[in-house]
């Protein structure tokens, strides 16, 4: 068989049909140089597009994933007091943030990193899971220095880039609680939230810096590039406040209120003649450095945005406006019998019938009934224009964050029984410090200056309010209030002459005034003849054995001024214990006028 096929094939050899073509090597050779000369000429044209046409596109994109801008925290300014002793600074802190995306989720790897920023592992992992798919967050902020060296040995061991730092700078409060109400605080970004924090932010708040970086994949610095603007420090800020006396008076309000199971309580001092705040305490307080246990209640200043009625405390202004009016003089007979008067369908009463008083004994007594003879022998509208110039009704200079302007109704609407309400106290409201204001008038003879929390180097314009015979009078004869026929026997202070006014107030509620619910206040000055501080005390709901203004709140004033006047060395009064009468008393004459 395989003969035969072998004859067949011999046969064939000759059909060009059964011929095997010789392979083309040229023809390839071509083909294939001109494969791979047209994949040189593209590999050309793709370098020289990217080198030429799209280099600058190509460059910010690389920028994009390796240059970065990152910010330079800036500290806030410190505020200190009047003596340059610090109240609030600024540490620098660490924050750490994660990438959840590429973070490990093994529960041994979380525990690790939970112990060493000091978070339960719960709350870690409940962080994480509700941000799986953000590429950036915050696990804890504000942390020491030192917890970040650890993070960042945690990140070199674990090779992590998807964990690192922020550094930045946290509020320090070195008095605490004491001078919390009057500095205030600040948030996790460093903002001003609260009073001297969140009025004079934009003073105190620093200016951070910009620098361009570039980093790697695991997102550390590898090179500098350019610093694009240098972190500007905030303005340092100095108060008024002494911290002495700020000391002093938290330290008594507390106990004051403590002592007498009181809902809270409120204090300002004043310098008398310049109108600066020394002092301005709250009851309850809060420690600004612990942010877990702040209650928002007892972050509020009640200095400024608590109103209550003055009650008493308001009477000597009202003998003010009367003697400056030319209605009266320190000696003028006011019969206050049988202990009542009756205005318009009301009644107005004292706790006794006083009988035949002048007016400085009505001060001393604190009678309603004279207070009220003085008020409608005034026109209304004077009366109120003294209120008005006083300060009531209207926002301090102070500017300070939640301040209320308290409420003085128009003259236009008052009734003759509103009249003389408005001279024992009710039916008008105001702060602790528009009253301490009010009396820094009668303290600085006649002249209203603006408070202020800032230190101050030169002595604000002032305005007339008063004359300056009116105003040095009333003091004497407010003075007699802390002798022993007074009402304030208790706010004494030994070798000092003192002038003040008791105020026992009943709480306004729905429907009138509550029965058992009272405000204690005591206003005063010292000493009498050129006062130095001012200072007002409001005790709100005491609920001890005493209610009365001059047993609650005028004992805090006789031993915060004790101390306050060692500490500003005010030289103390060589007289007897018994009170002089006062030589400013002989330039008025009895005009026998009775009320």
């Amino acid at each position: 068989m395989n003969i035969i096929k072998n004859i067949k094939n011999f046969k064939n050899r000759d059909n060009p049909k059964n011929q095997i073509l010789a392979p083309n090597y040229d023809q390839r050779r071509k083909m294939l140089l001109g494969i791979l000369g047209f994949g040189f000429l593209m590999l050309l044209w793709s370098a020289a597009n990217r080198q030429i046409f799209q280099k600058d596109y190509l460059q910010v994109q690389g920028k994009r994933r390796y240059l970065r801008e990152l910010s330079i925290p800036a500290h806030r300014g410190e505020i200190t007091d009047r003596h340059s002793e610090p109240l609030a600074i600024s540490s620098p802190m660490v924050s750490v943030w994660v990438d959840p995306r590429h973070l490990p989720t093994d529960p041994k790897f979380l525990s690790k990193l939970a112990h060493i920023i000091q978070l339960p592992l719960a709350t870690l992992q409940n962080k994480l899971a509700k941000n799986s798919k953000r590429g950036f967050v915050y696990l804890k902020r504000q942390l020491s220095p030192e917890i970040g060296k650890k993070v960042l040995a945690f990140v070199d061991r674990y090779r992590l880039g998807s964990i690192g730092i922020q550094r930045e700078y946290r509020r320090y409060y070195p008095s605490g609680e004491i001078v919390s109400h009057v500095v205030g605080i600040t948030d996790a970004a460093d903002r001003g939230q609260e009073g001297i924090e969140r009025s004079q932010d934009a003073h105190l708040a620093g200016r951070p810096g910009l620098r361009k970086v570039i980093q790697d994949g695991r997102r550390r610095v590898v090179e500098e590039v350019e610093l694009v603007q240098a972190a500007a420090p905030g303005q340092p800020l100095m108060l008024s406040i002494d911290r002495r006396l700020q000391f002093l008076t938290y330290l008594e309000l507390k106990r004051a209120v403590q002592i007498n199971n009181a809902k809270a309580g409120t204090a300002v001092v004043l310098d008398a003649q310049t109108n600066e705040i020394l002092a301005m305490v709250n009851q309850p307080s809060f420690n600004p450095n612990d942010r877990s246990k702040l209650i928002p209640s007892n972050m509020r200043n009640r200095a400024v945005i608590d109103l209550f009625e003055p009650g008493s405390t308001i009477k000597p202004l009202l003998v003010a406006a009367s003697i400056d009016a030319g209605k009266s003089n320190p000696h003028t007979p006011i019969d206050t019998t049988p202990g009542y008067i009756r205005v318009g369908r009301y009644t107005v009463r004292d706790i006794h019938s006083y009988g035949l008083l002048t007016v400085t004994s009505i001060l001393t007594k604190s009678s309603n009934i004279g207070v009220t003879k003085l008020a409608l022998a005034l026109a209304p509208e004077y009366m109120w224009r003294m209120y008005a110039n006083l300060g009531f009704g209207q926002r301090t200079t102070l500017h300070f964050p939640g301040e209320v302007s308290g409420y003085l109704p128009h003259f236009s609407g008052w009734s003759a029984f509103e009249q003389a309400t408005h001279s024992f106290g009710y039916g008008l409201s105001m702060t602790a410090l528009q009253l301490a204001a009010a009396y820094s008038v009668i303290a600085a003879d006649g002249i209203k200056r603006p408070v202020s929390l800032l230190k101050l180097t030169t002595l604000p314009a002032g305005v007339r309010v008063l004359k300056t015979r009116t105003a040095k009078a009333v003091r004497y004869m407010m003075e007699t209030v802390i002798s022993k026929k007074g009402t304030a026997k208790r706010a004494a202070v030994e070798g000092y002459r003192a002038a003040g006014k008791t105020g026992t107030v009943r709480k306004a509620v729905a429907g009138g005034y509550a029965s058992r619910r009272h405000l204690s206040v005591f206003a005063g000055m010292i000493p009498v003849e050129r006062p130095r501080l001012v200072m007002v005390i409001m005790i709100d709901e005491p609920r001890g054995k005493a209610y009365y203004g001059g047993l609650v709140a005028a004992p805090v004033f006789a031993k915060v001024m004790a101390g306050a006047m060692r500490i500003l060395n005010v030289p103390p009064n060589e007289y007897p214990s018994k009170i002089q009468p006062s030589k400013t008393r002989t330039r008025f004459a009895n005009n026998g006028r009775r009320f």
